[in-house]
């Protein structure tokens, strides 16, 4: 991995444990051994390194979570693994970053934002409801919050629990798939950049 990209990579942990807000320039020089120019003459300015980091963020998650496609059940399995495998330190980057900057104007929350609402895009195709798209969303959200406050892994087997459940109830939801086509919630995650 190139400089830049390892960079990114742990300005993404940190990110995940202490938002973007804790993600410094001098921080990453420090944990990456590099010099405080170095890190700086990738970004330029902290934005542009937040920016970065959500769009390396957007990668990973698709990677790990939408490229292999399936069922609903089978995406929503792949983000309780993710969350629950740390691919983020402190749990769903997203999750955190999301919460960090809701209220916060500007080009970082306007990347956040797209890539959540290509995320609840995809989970409304899967579903074929708005409703259950955001009900899955917040189960997903509560369970990796609950996992990482009180490092209990029991509240993954409980969403899966409540998804099977609930995905009992719509008939013909077995045939709404994600395809190879939704991996783009990444690259399109990184158009405000």
């Amino acid at each position: 991995m190139d400089s830049r990209g390892s960079i990114l990579l742990r300005a993404a942990e940190i990110a995940s444990v202490d938002g973007l807000e804790g993600v410094t320039i001098g921080r990453l020089a420090v944990e990456l051994g590099m010099s405080k120019s170095g890190v700086f003459s990738h970004f330029g300015a902290k934005e542009e390194l937040q920016l970065a980091t959500v769009h390396t963020a957007a990668e990973i998650f698709s990677h790990e979570v939408v490229i292999a496609g399936g069922t609903l059940l089978d995406l929503c399995s792949r983000w309780l693994d993710y969350s629950k495998r740390r691919v983020f330190p402190g749990g769903c980057f997203f999750v955190v970053t999301r919460s960090e900057f809701a209220a916060r104007p500007g080009r970082v929350r306007d990347a956040l934002m797209l890539f959540n609402l290509r995320w609840i895009s995809l989970l409304e195709r899967l579903c074929g409801d708005a409703q259950m798209a955001f009900e899955v969303d917040a189960l997903l959200t509560a369970a990796d919050r609950f996992a990482v406050l009180y490092d209990d892994a029991s509240a993954y087997e409980r969403v899966r629990s409540s998804l099977r459940a609930r995905m009992t109830i719509p008939t013909g939801m077995e045939m709404s798939v994600a395809t190879p086509n939704d991996n783009n919630i990444a690259s399109q995650a990184s158009s405000t950049i």
